[in-house]
C-alpha cells in the first residue's frame, strides 16, 4: 500500500513536470514569435533548440493489492477531439489479486503473441519470451484469468514522451495484480541512446527496481526514457495504426487527484489473449 509520503512525492513530481512542460511550451511560443519578427525585419536567424522534459512518476495500488505497479510519464493535455473508438463490450473488470508471482508455465523457447482486442481496434504484440520470461509468463497467466478484460487504458502522454498506458483494472494508475516482477531485458539492443522506439511494449513500475506488476505502456512515437522499464514486446504494423489513431484524438487535462492524462478516445481492452505459436 502506498504511504502518504510516497503519494506526496508523486504529486510533487507531477507538479514539477507540468511546470517544466509549461516552460517548454512558453519557450516554443517565444521562438515562433521571434521568427516572425525576424522575417519582418529581414533578419535571418539560424539556430535550433531542442528541449525534452521527461520524468518517472511513482504510483501504487490500493488496499486490495500488495504492491505498486505504475510508471507513468505525464503529458500536457491536448484539445478535445472526436472519439474514434467504439463502445466497450458489455462487462466489467474483475477484481483479482495474488500474493506471489505465478509459477513458470510457458515454454521459454517458443514464440508467444498477445492480442489486445480493444474498442479502437486489435493490437497484436510479439512477445519477447526468451528475453523477458517472467514478464511474458505473468501476462500469459493474467490474460488467462481475464485480468485485463474490460479494463481502460488510463493514460496517454502527448508531449516529451509518447505512450499509451494500460493494465490497471481500477483505471486509476494505482492498481496491480498483488505481486511484483523482476526487471528484465534492460539491455535490449533496441534501447539505444536512452530511447524507447515506437512499437515498444514495456512494463510500468514505481520508479524502483523490480516493481513491475500488470501495468504496461505502448510507445507510439520514439520516446526518451532511461532503460529502466522491461521491454517485453513489439507492436505489429496494424497495431501501430490503432495506436496512432488513439494518439491523434489527444488527451484530457490532468486529473487533479491522480495526475493521469486520460486519452480522449475510449480505449478499453475488451479481451486480452496470449497465444503460443
Amino acid at each position: 500500500m502506498v504511504s502518504q509520503e510516497q503519494r506526496r512525492r508523486q504529486l510533487a513530481r507531477e507538479k514539477f513536470l507540468r511546470q517544466q512542460q509549461r516552460r517548454t511550451q512558453a519557450r516554443r511560443k517565444a521562438r515562433v514569435r521571434n521568427s516572425v519578427i525576424a522575417s519582418v525585419l529581414g533578419i535571418v536567424v539560424i539556430g535550433s533548440v531542442v528541449l525534452y522534459t521527461t520524468d518517472v512518476l511513482k504510483g501504487g495500488d490500493d488496499k486490495k493489492t500488495d504492491t505498486a505497479a505504475d510508471v507513468t510519464p505525464s503529458a500536457s493535455p491536448t484539445s478535445k477531439a472526436p472519439d474514434p473508438c467504439a463502445k466497450p463490450a458489455a462487462g466489467s473488470a474483475k477484481k483479482l489479486s495474488w500474493k506471489k508471482e505465478p509459477a513458470m508455465t510457458i515454454d521459454t523457447s517458443a514464440k508467444y503473441t498477445m492480442k489486445l482486442a480493444t474498442t479502437c481496434g486489435d493490437i497484436d504484440i510479439a512477445l519477447k519470451t526468451a528475453a523477458a520470461p517472467h514478464t511474458v509468463n505473468s501476462f500469459n497467466f493474467l490474460a488467462g484469468q481475464g485480468f485485463f478484460d474490460h479494463t481502460k487504458c488510463h493514460r496517454l502522454t502527448t508531449d516529451g514522451i509518447f505512450v499509451l498506458q494500460c493494465g490497471d483494472p481500477q483505471g486509476t494508475g494505482m492498481g496491480g495484480p498483488g505481486y511484483t516482477l523482476p526487471d528484465e531485458n534492460l539491455k535490449d539492443k533496441s534501447l539505444k541512446g536512452n530511447t524507447y522506439p515506437a512499437g515498444t511494449v514495456a512494463m510500468a513500475n514505481t520508479g524502483q527496481k523490480h516493481t513491475g506488476g500488470s501495468q504496461f505502456f505502448l510507445v507510439y512515437k520514439n520516446s526518451p526514457l532511461p532503460p529502466s522499464y522491461t521491454p517485453f514486446g513489439t507492436v505489429s504494423p496494424a497495431g501501430m495504426k490503432v495506436l496512432q489513431k488513439i494518439a491523434a484524438a489527444g488527451a484530457q487535462p490532468a486529473d487533479p487527484t491522480s495526475g493521469n492524462t486520460a486519452p480522449n478516445a475510449t480505449v478499453v481492452i475488451n479481451k486480452a489473449t496470449v497465444t503460443k505459436s
